[in-house]
């Protein structure tokens, strides 16, 4: 955000290391699972009852292809379908001519004493992709959920999705949460909370995995799953269903549904088990963007997959804009960085001079100006301070497609940093594009914002020692956030002046970059954050700290307004999880959840 000043990193972005943490002993996974997920008798007869009440029960088909299965692990999986509160389900299954007659004898005993379950026993073995789409020929439904043989299913799941496709009636694909379980099944841990459909990091892995259903007709126009992506046959399929719907029509159940089991063989515990599985992945995703006409590249990385985007043959011209008052010596090192480590071939700078009275800072940005085509001095006397206003007027002399808001405490560490940006800015779609931040300590501070943390929003994983990795590596991948901060921001001018720009009325100091954002989101952008755009951000050596009571009842001022103006979506992140916590910056677990369990 434009300027951190230390009562800002105390109550607005919750960012001290000495704020509340939420993942100690007493509240870990196994005893959130415990006081949250504790399905029992009184559970049953309560989703029995709404159950009861539904005039429609769809059918939904569950798809499990089978091969060389470990006999009790599959009796646990079968078990845990026979289990849901939900019954009006058929389990087709197809065994990849395992060879194993017990395996045949209990599944031939299963189709027998449950007209629900469909045995199919393929005469050569064809893989995962070929086994699952013979199943998928023995389906009914309307609707595909896919369940590997050793995993199990949460007895709330086809509850949760029947609840779904009936409030979200033109869904075309529905995903849970998920966990894993340990080998013996005793164990639940590694919970993945998800956020709701979130396209950018959809391509930095396989956000949807477990529980995927997707809709029974779409998958036949699509013939299937395909073998030469086995490993990935899930996520091409969904990479391809999206080329086919609108991301609304991907609907998220934030509950966890599906308890991936972890064994040596299962990239659950070992993503390196199944090394082909990342090369069918990197096809899938390349084989997209081809047919989405898209230019771009895809490289795999331990954590997911990095998209580069292609820049035209002729960048866009980006206008960078940087406010300043006095400070010298931090605005000769703002501009000797940007001067020095930025490869972008297309910008101009405007130097935004807000009231200096120094009068070697005035000599040297005159001469900087003088000496430098591509820089321009604006004079702005704006008094008291604003923000938004003082960004705003500048926009209007800018020439650029593109508009970059810096702060001048600045320092680039990686040169491509407007590069990576504006590559991203460029995508359909795309609204407002955020940097990846550090403090001068090595310690994050910047890498997306969540609404409702701290309060009104907070940026993510704050204070994160950079070898320390994050929640699901997500500081290692590019995603959407739903909001990112000024003190580093790209955006197209279009989208800018569609959202009217920044409220130079209301948020003249604090959250005007939250507002700005979320007013893009609500217009139908995704905002983006980039780990590939790195560099410093040493704080408010500017404007300093909100430490005067002015400052503070003007800051007491801009909150009140936020919370009156965005309420609604403060506590409802749709690039968060409600199981996630709004005290914690570092993904720990909400206790309780803002979601209610049956």
């Amino acid at each position: 955000m434009q300027s951190i000043r230390k009562y800002f990193k105390n109550i607005k972005y919750t960012l001290q290391k000495n704020l509340l943490r939420l993942n100690t002993k007493s509240k870990n996974y196994k005893n959130w699972v415990y006081n949250f997920d504790n399905f029992n008798g009184d559970c049953r007869l309560k989703i029995e009852k709404i159950i009861s009440s539904w005039q429609k029960m769809p059918l939904i088909s569950i798809i499990m292809p089978v091969y060389q299965a470990k006999e009790n692990w599959l009796k646990d999986s079968i078990g845990s379908i026979q289990s849901q509160v939900y019954s009006n389900w058929e389990l087709c299954v197809a065994d990849d001519n395992s060879g194993n007659n017990n395996i045949k004898l209990l599944l031939e005993k299963y189709a027998r004493n449950d007209k629900r379950i469909k045995v199919v026993f393929r005469k050569e073995n064809g893989g995962i992709s070929d086994a699952s789409n013979t199943a998928a020929q023995l389906a009914t439904g309307e609707w595909l959920a896919f369940l590997d043989q050793d995993d199990l299913l949460h007895p709330t799941a086809l509850f949760y999705v029947i609840s779904a496709i009936m409030a979200h009636p033109n869904a075309g694909i529905i995903y849970s949460d998920e966990d894993k379980i340990s080998g013996n099944g005793y164990k639940r841990y590694s919970p993945y909370f998800k956020s709701d459909f979130n396209v950018h990091l959809f391509y930095s892995h396989n956000m949807i995995c477990h529980l995927g259903v997707y809709k029974a007709d779409i998958f036949k126009e699509l013939n299937g799953l395909r073998k030469a992506y086995d490993g990935s046959q899930d996520y091409d399929l969904a990479l391809r269903f999206l080329e086919k719907l609108d991301p609304k029509q991907i609907v998220h159940i934030p509950i966890i549904l599906y308890h991936w089991r972890s064994h040596c063989n299962s990239t659950a515990k070992n993503i390196d088990s199944k090394p082909y599985a990342r090369n069918a992945a990197l096809r899938a995703l390349g084989d997209h963007f081809i047919r989405k006409g898209i230019q771009a590249k895809v490289e795999i990385y331990d954590h997911g997959y990095r998209v580069r985007y292609e820049l035209p043959k002729k960048p866009p011209l980006v206008s960078l804009i940087v406010l300043n008052n006095n400070n010298l010596p931090i605005l000769k090192k703002f501009l000797e960085s940007i001067f020095t480590k930025t490869c972008y071939p297309n910008y101009e700078l405007f130097i935004v001079d807000n009231n200096s009275d120094d009068l070697e800072t005035l000599s040297y940005i005159n001469k900087v100006a003088q000496t430098h085509k591509n820089v321009h001095l604006l004079h702005d006397h704006t008094y008291p301070f604003n923000y938004s206003m003082l960004n705003n007027n500048a926009v209007k002399h800018i020439k650029g497609e593109y508009i970059c808001f810096l702060n001048n405490h600045i320092d680039v560490i990686t040169p491509e940093w407007l590069s990576e940006m504006v590559s991203i800015a460029i995508q359909p779609k795309v609204g407002a594009v955020g940097a990846c931040l550090w403090h001068d300590d090595d310690t994050l501070q910047h890498a997306g914002i969540i609404l409702g943390l701290g309060g009104i929003a907070g940026h993510k994983h704050a204070g994160l020692p950079k070898q320390k990795p994050s929640y699901l590596r997500l500081t290692n991948l590019i995603h959407s956030v739903s909001a990112v901060t000024g003190a580093c921001m790209v955006v197209s001018k279009k989208v800018y002046e569609a959202v009217g720009g920044f409220d130079e009325e209301n948020l003249k100091v604090a959250f005007n970059d939250v507002d700005f954002c979320i007013k893009v989101m609500e217009k139908g952008y995704h905002n983006v954050w980039t780990p590939y755009a790195e560099l410093y951000n040493y704080g408010s050596q500017t404007r300093g700290y909100a430490n005067t009571p002015e400052k503070i009842a003007k800051f007491n001022a801009e909150c009140q307004y936020m919370k009156k103006r965005w309420g609604h979506i403060l506590t409802k992140d749709p690039n968060y999880n409600p199981n996630l916590s709004l005290e914690s910056a570092d993904y720990s677990l909400a206790w309780p959840p803002r979601i209610e369990f049956i």
